[in-house]
């Protein structure tokens, strides 16, 4: 089997870019229209939230993954999240597939 690295990255991106659509709105900034702008934009993604985001990658994982994937703390921006969350949602993924990367 193959990693679905391109599935899980348009997921987390959607669900991310929603949460910092939110936060973003909460604080008032004013996020950019354009993707590639806003995964970059330095809105914050509270764990408790990120970890919430975890629950969604479930069905494409196969297993759910550990609320420690997600970094104490947060994270900067989406692009930041998924910086960190994909290397380890890979490496959890080839774990529980019983082979290596």
């Amino acid at each position: 089997m193959v990693f679905p690295l391109h599935e899980l990255e348009l997921l987390l991106t959607d669900e991310l870019l929603l949460a910092a659509d939110t936060e973003a709105s909460m604080l008032g900034i004013a996020m950019p229209t354009q993707q590639a702008q806003a995964v970059t934009a330095p809105v914050p993604i509270d764990s408790l939230v990120a970890v919430g985001i975890l629950c969604s990658v479930e069905p494409v994982l196969g297993f759910p993954p550990p609320d420690a994937t997600v970094r104490a703390g947060g994270y900067a921006s989406v692009q930041d999240a998924l910086d960190h969350l994909l290397p380890r949602l890979e490496n959890q993924w080839q774990k529980k597939q019983g082979g290596t990367k």
